[in-house]
C-alpha cells in the first residue's frame, strides 16, 4: 500500500451498492451523501481485487464519465484526487486527463472523459476497459450507458488472466419521472423484468413535515458534513430544488437561466389535453439532428395559439423520424389541413446521399419547407412576445399536458447555461444543447413558419418576410 492512507467505512445503502453483483448499479441520493465517494472506493477495491498477470500484475483501466469536462474537472476528478492523490500513487496526465495509478502489485489506469450526446458514442468505441463510473447519470443519455456497457470486460484480456470483475457503476442527484434511470429503476427493476441492473435509493436529508421540510433522521453522512447541514440551506430555494436535492425525491429542477421566463405554467398549461379544432389549418415546427423533434400547434380563430402535440425522439436518424412523423399524422390528423416547417438548417445535403432532411421527408409524403428564419433572438421572440400577449384575457398561448418534454422545457429545461470565468458567473448567450431544446426549437419553427414575429423579421437587415400561410397550398395526410 501506499504510504497516504484512507478511512472509508461504508454507509448502510452503499455498503448495499457495494456488495450487489450485478453488472450495471446505480445509486441515487440527495446532495452530500457520499455516492461519490463510494464509486471512488469501488473503482479502488475492484483494481486490488483483480488477478494478478501473467507477470504478476494486477491490471485494470476504468473510464469516468461526466457530462461536461467543466463538471469533470471541480467536482468528479476533485474527489478522485483528494481519496488517491498524486504524491501517493501517481501521476495525473493533465494532457489527456489519465491518472497512472500504481502501488505495491496493481497498476490502475483511470481516464476522465465528458460525455453527453448520443454522438459521443464514436469517441469510446475503441476503449479497452474493465469497468466505467457514470457520474452524475442523469445529465447523459441512455445510449451512451449502453455503449459505455459494451465497451467493459475487455481489459484485461482473457489471455492476460481476464477480468476478475467487470461493470458499469453510476450515481445521480434524483431526475425526473420521464427519464431512463425513474423508468428503469422504478419500473422494470423493480417488476424483476431487468436482469442484470440493481438501483439502490439513499434517504433525504430533509423530509416534509405538514407544509415544511425537518431534517430526516434516516439520512447518512451527516456525520461527514457540517452542522445542520441540509435545514441551513432552505431560504431562497424552490420547492422543486429542496425536493430534488435535500429530499432526494424525483423531480425537475433547471440550472441554467430559462430562455423563457415569460412562461408560467400555472397560465399557460391547459388543464386537459387539446384536441385540433376542425375547419382550421394545423402547423408543424421540426427540428433536425439526431434528436429530432416536433411540435404540432393551431392558430385560434380569435388568435390565440394552442400547442397540441409533440413527438421527440433521441439517436434517431432522419429516416426513421420522417416515418414516424409521417404515422402520427395519418392516425391523428388526417383530414386537416397542414403546413409544415422546419429549421433552415435542413437544406444541408447528406455526406452519405446527398439528400437533405427536407427531401427525405418530402420522399415520405410530408412536403415540409423552411422556415424564415433560423436566427435564435428571432424565433425566441416570436414565442415569448405571444406568451406575452393576451387575447380576450386569456393567454395567447397554451400548451397541452399532451406534451410532457416542450412543457419542462419551456418551464427552464431550454435555458441559458451558466459558467464560471476569471471574471465571475455569467450566463452564455445561446441556449445550452440538451434534451429540452430540441423541441423547444421545433416550436419556434412552428411559430415563425405560421408567420408570428413577421413584423421582427422585416426590422433585420437583410431577413426576408416570412411567406403568407397561404402563399403555399396545405397538404391533408393520407391524401
Amino acid at each position: 500500500m501506499p504510504a497516504h492512507r484512507t478511512r472509508y467505512s461504508a454507509l448502510p445503502t452503499l455498503a448495499r451498492f457495494h456488495a450487489s453483483k450485478a453488472f450495471f448499479r446505480g445509486v441515487m441520493g440527495p446532495v452530500g451523501s457520499g455516492k461519490s465517494t463510494a464509486m471512488c472506493m469501488e473503482i479502488m477495491r475492484r483494481a486490488k481485487e483483480q488477478g494478478p498477470g501473467p507477470d504478476g500484475v494486477r491490471r485494470t483501466r476504468w473510464l469516468v464519465v461526466r457530462n461536461t469536462y467543466r463538471e469533470l474537472a471541480d467536482t468528479t476528478l476533485k474527489t478522485w484526487l483528494d481519496w488517491f492523490p498524486e504524491a501517493a500513487f501517481g501521476p495525473f496526465r493533465r494532457s489527456d486527463m489519465v491518472h497512472s495509478v500504481r502501488f505495491a502489485d496493481v497498476e490502475l489506469e483511470v481516464l476522465f472523459r465528458a460525455l453527453d450526446r448520443p454522438g459521443d458514442v464514436s469517441r469510446i468505441l475503441s476503449l479497452e476497459l474493465t469497468g466505467a463510473w457514470i457520474n452524475e447519470a442523469r445529465e447523459v443519455p441512455k445510449a451512451l450507458v449502453d455503449a459505455v456497457g459494451d465497451r467493459v470486460e475487455r481489459y484485461p484480456s482473457r489471455r492476460e488472466g481476464g477480468c476478475a470483475w467487470a461493470g458499469v457503476i453510476m450515481d445521480t442527484n434524483p431526475p425526473d419521472t420521464d427519464h431512463w434511470w425513474f423508468e428503469l429503476a422504478e419500473g422494470r427493476a423493480r417488476a424483476n423484468v431487468l436482469p442484470g441492473w440493481e438501483f439502490f435509493r439513499q434517504p433525504g436529508g430533509l423530509t416534509r413535515r405538514g407544509d415544511g421540510f425537518v431534517p430526516n433522521p434516516a439520512a447518512e453522512n451527516l456525520e461527514n458534513l457540517p452542522p445542520d447541514y441540509y435545514r441551513k440551506r432552505l431560504a431562497g430555494k424552490s420547492l422543486d430544488h429542496v425536493r430534488v436535492y435535500y429530499c432526494a425525491e424525483y423531480g425537475f429542477v433547471s440550472d441554467g437561466r430559462p430562455v423563457y421566463p415569460e412562461f408560467v405554467e400555472s397560465v399557460h398549461l391547459a388543464g386537459q389535453d387539446l384536441a385540433p379544432v376542425p375547419g382550421l389549418p394545423l402547423f408543424v415546427g421540426l427540428d433536425f439532428g439526431l434528436t429530432p423533434a416536433a411540435v404540432f400547434g393551431q392558430r385560434l380563430a380569435s388568435g390565440r395559439w394552442q400547442w397540441l402535440d409533440e413527438l421527440v425522439a433521441e439517436d434517431m436518424g432522419m429516416v426513421r423520424f420522417a416515418e414516424l412523423l409521417r404515422k402520427r399524422l395519418n392516425a391523428r390528423y388526417a383530414g386537416w389541413d397542414i403546413e409544415v416547417f422546419g429549421d433552415p438548417a435542413g437544406m444541408q445535403r447528406s455526406q452519405v446521399d446527398e439528400r437533405t432532411p427536407f427531401d427525405i421527408l418530402r420522399a415520405v409524403g410530408v412536403p415540409a419547407r423552411p422556415a424564415p428564419s433560423n436566427d435564435f433572438l428571432l424565433r425566441r421572440e416570436a414565442v415569448a412576445l405571444t406568451l406575452s400577449r393576451l387575447v380576450d384575457g386569456a393567454p395567447g398561448l397554451v400548451l397541452s399536458p399532451a406534451c410532457p418534454v416542450l412543457r419542462k422545457g419551456m418551464a427552464g429545461g431550454y435555458c441559458l447555461r451558466r459558467v464560471r470565468d476569471a471574471a465571475g458567473e455569467r450566463f452564455l448567450d445561446r441556449p445550452d444543447k440538451n434534451r429540452f431544446s430540441h423541441v423547444c426549437e421545433a416550436g419556434q419553427y412552428l411559430m415563425i413558419g405560421a408567420g408570428e414575429g413577421r413584423m421582427l423579421l422585416g426590422s433585420g437587415s437583410g431577413d426576408r418576410q416570412p411567406r403568407s400561410v397561404n402563399e403555399f397550398a396545405p397538404f391533408r395526410p393520407g391524401s
